[in-house]
């Protein structure tokens, strides 16, 4: 009997978004993840990050052309310099989308430089585990709330700050609307590219964490700017803690869910003050009384995940 087969349709070229993962013969902790489909070579982090790099000024560039051509149809006006003037809330959604764009740049870089599924930069799992960001959320709200209320407590040095006033209704209302839908995204991308892209980066030539994990923390404080010492010492502990956090459980989610928290109700405050929106301070400008405050409270929120990471035995590695 001649048996017949139909033959299969011509497959589209090139590679699925998210190919199945090639699942090495030992497993892989987080910061070598680069290493997951067995397609790397040496110069596949380095021409991922000029990738990043040039993906993130495109972004800026795109963004400002917009906001010009924007300015130009709603003719707002502009500053003696020539700078459209968006006031406070436009150009905190500015600055916060400029960085959120940057999470999918990380992600197209990981899937077409280094030639592996774009979810391995979230976890060992290939994705994010989602129940694991939501109990992370559930333990950084108390610990940012108790931060953030505490920092407000202390005295302030700068004598020559206006009294706080109410911002207004309708200013704060369109204020943390602003800040509610882009600061997650907003620290989530940064989480993106420094514990995630930099650290496995890194972490593709280094077996050893440490050496994956300490080169983006002090490249996380340098890009908030220089401030006071206390400020950028406060910054490079926080990189180093969250980068830990990040290999200890196996993905971004614990530090995606800490920056997000103190990102939002350290914002969402500010946009009920008067011109709170406006101010350029950043974590980088913190004197050491707030440093004081911020990095136990970091410590204690890493203690906290790791504990109920080992008793979920949360999967730190592939495999």
């Amino acid at each position: 009997m001649t048996t017949h087969t139909t033959a299969e349709p011509p497959q589209p070229p090139g590679p699925p978004w998210n190919p199945p993962v090639t699942v090495p013969a030992q497993p892989l902790p987080y910061h070598r993840l680069a290493l997951t489909t067995g397609n790397h070579r040496w110069w596949r982090p380095l021409a991922g990050t000029l990738v990043v790099l040039v993906g993130a000024i495109l972004v800026v560039l795109v963004l400002l052309i917009g906001s010009e051509i924007a300015g130009a149809v709603l003719d707002r006006p502009h500053d003696a310099d020539g700078n459209l003037i968006w006031g406070g809330t436009g150009e905190t959604a500015m600055a916060l989308l400029s960085l959120a764009l940057c999470l999918p740049v990380v992600l197209l870089a990981a899937r077409w430089v280094q030639r592996r599924p774009a979810g391995t930069v979230s976890s060992v799992a290939g994705g994010l585990r989602w129940r694991w960001l939501g109990l992370c959320l559930a333990v950084a709200l108390p610990v940012s709330a108790v931060s953030l209320g505490i920092s407000m407590l202390l005295p302030e040095q700068d004598d020559s700050l206006a009294e706080l006033t109410w911002a207004g209704l309708s200013p704060f209302l369109l204020g943390l609307a602003t800040v509610c839908l882009l600061v997650p995204f907003q620290a989530a991308a940064e989480e993106y590219v420094f514990r995630g892209w930099l650290l496995q980066a890194v972490g593709a030539w280094c077996r050893s964490p440490w050496f994956a994990v300490t080169p983006q923390a002090v490249l996380f404080a340098t890009a908030h700017g220089w401030g006071t010492p206390w400020g950028f010492a406060d910054l490079v502990v926080f990189g180093l803690v969250m980068g830990l956090l990040t290999v200890r459980t196996g993905g971004l989610e614990a530090a995606i869910a800490l920056h997000v928290l103190n990102n939002l109700l350290a914002m969402g405050l500010m946009s009920a003050i008067a011109g709170g929106l406006d101010s350029e301070e950043t974590a980088a400008d913190m004197n050491w009384m707030m440093v004081a405050v911020d990095v136990p409270m970091v410590a204690l929120y890493a203690a906290v995940v790791l504990w109920l990471a080992r008793r979920r035995g949360l999967r730190a590695s592939t495999g």
